[in-house]
């Protein structure tokens, strides 16, 4: 059938499959564009800045310029790195990249073989190149990614563990190459801290989490410089994070076993991530999370990830708040996702908003692949989540729904800081099997407004959308064609709201 009408629907409601086909045709009016809010501020009000639109792209990607390095090159190995896999080459790249850095900037070439490191720190105008059937393999042992840095974890700042290539307050950064990245992370290694964390957070309460102790101290608002942790806590690593840089260029390299995420700017402006593959299924293996960053491009990257291919984020509940800078002016195209939680997702650590995201012509393919778009949050964590534009992508299957708006986030229903969702727009987005359209979950705090779906076609279509204060949603010119049944199967009941995923 072909949607394209608008009519009123009740604020909070689950559609039964038995009226499926009128569910999905029932729409409420198509509302104009939201303006942006003033920057940061959870639950604003709507300002009366310019709307946002596909047409604020091309001044975007005008800002985006990747950062150029002089022709000269720092090879590892005139420092002492050798390429057996087991020797220690920590020194031996810190000395190459302090050397580049003070020549004025060049590429640091790590080129052939294997070279074991630990933590490598970026200096500004320093390209640090891994060429192609080149391995830098990260040490599975902790020590070598002390001493502790400032850093999040999970939008909450703190002490912890060097990111596994780091740097603070840069310009004119780089890693590129077509060599792997691997972060040796297993079961046996950062990996096994989930178990730690959980077996420390159980029912005999001897010691509490560190990911919980963490949470605390930011709702105490506790100094970032007493939030120690390292090898005193079981927090797990980034892979590659710019801390405050400016002017960032990852390119091209492949990405195996994360600790933690993977491509991680984090309060930077201007970033450009591309060409690159990431293949890494451990806990929370995010591909590439934006958090409170401006400016950044994610363009022909393949991401086949334990969690969310691209996670857009902004800090985490008091500790965001307190931070208190937007992730805005994203745009992320021609990509690949595979398995994931989810294709492009905000949140759910939202708490200083994000504003202005644009994915267009992104290919989205696996049974392992849960959603195409997530915006995630709840109303311990606030933040607005607006002007959000996805058109032209390809879905070939998804196992829970093309888009979720979930404000429950974590099952947390109340809150004092009630999140906003506004101008959602998806546009010519086609799939082929899913087990529905929507699911849109808010409170009776929350809002949700001027959610539009058009021009899309919906192939193998399970179930009915799932809508529960849901505010404005509307379909304009959407064909969506059920799934075929087995003969005498009764009717599909709808899947509840999931969260905590």
């Amino acid at each position: 059938m072909t949607l394209d009408q608008s009519s009123p629907l009740p604020r909070s409601r689950r559609f039964a499959p038995s009226i499926f086909a009128a569910a999905l045709a029932a729409t409420l009016a198509v509302a104009g564009c939201a303006t942006m809010p003033d920057a940061g501020t959870a639950g604003a009000t709507a300002s009366t800045s310019a709307p946002i639109g596909w047409d604020s792209v091309p001044g975007i990607l005008a800002r985006i310029k990747a950062p150029t390095f002089p022709n000269r090159d720092f090879a590892i190995t005139d420092y002492g790195a050798k390429a057996d896999g087991t020797t220690d080459c920590t020194d031996a790249i810190a000395q190459a990249i302090a050397a580049c850095n003070a020549a004025g900037g060049g590429r640091v070439v790590v080129s052939g073989g294997v070279f074991l490191t630990g933590a490598v720190h970026l200096k500004s105008n320093v390209n640090l190149y891994v060429a192609e059937g080149t391995t830098l393999k990260f040490s599975p042992n902790p020590a070598k990614f002390l001493p502790v840095v400032l850093t999040r974890f999970e939008g909450t700042e703190c002490m912890n563990y060097s990111p596994l290539i780091y740097a603070y307050q840069q310009e004119n950064i780089a890693v590129t190459g077509k060599g792997t990245l691997d972060g040796s992370a297993s079961r046996e290694t950062w990996w096994g801290l989930i178990r730690r964390d959980a077996i420390a957070n159980g029912a005999n309460g001897q010691r509490q989490s560190s990911q919980l102790e963490l949470i605390q101290m930011g709702e105490k608002n506790v100094p970032v410089e007493q939030r120690i942790f390292g090898d005193r806590g079981t927090l797990r690593p980034n892979f590659i994070v710019p801390y405050r840089c400016k002017n960032v260029l990852i390119e091209d390299v492949h990405i195996i076993n994360s600790p933690m995420w993977e491509v991680v700017p984090e309060l930077s402006v201007n970033v450009t991530v591309r060409g690159v593959e990431i293949h890494s299924h451990g806990p929370n293996n995010d591909g590439c999370d934006p958090e409170s960053s401006r400016d950044v491009l994610i363009e022909n990257c393949i991401f086949d990830t334990g969690d969310d291919c691209i996670a857009i984020k902004s800090g985490k509940d008091a500790d965001g708040r307190r931070v208190n800078v937007a992730s805005e002016n994203l745009i992320i195209r021609n990509c690949v996702m595979q398995d994931g939680h989810g294709g492009v997702v905000l949140g759910s650590e939202n708490s200083g908003s994000i504003r202005n995201v644009f994915a267009e012509n992104n290919k989205m393919d696996s049974p392992n692949l849960q959603r195409a778009l997530r915006l995630k949050t709840n109303a311990g964590r606030g933040g607005v989540l607006e002007n959000v534009f996805m058109r032209n992508c390809t879905v070939g299957q998804v196992s829970d729904s093309i888009l979720t708006i979930d404000l429950v986030y974590g099952r947390v229903t109340e809150g004092k800081f009630p999140p906003t969702v506004r101008n959602v727009l998806m546009q010519n987005v086609t799939s082929k099997k899913a087990p529905r359209v929507l699911s849109i979950v808010g409170t009776d705090q929350s809002i949700i407004e001027n959610v539009r779906i058009e021009d899309c076609t919906f192939t193998g279509v399970e179930g009915a959308d799932i809508l529960a204060h849901s505010g404005d949603v509307s379909y304009k010119n959407v064909t969506i064609t059920p799934a075929p049944r087995a003969r005498n199967a009764g009717p599909a009941r709808a899947a509840a709201p999931r969260s905590g995923e």
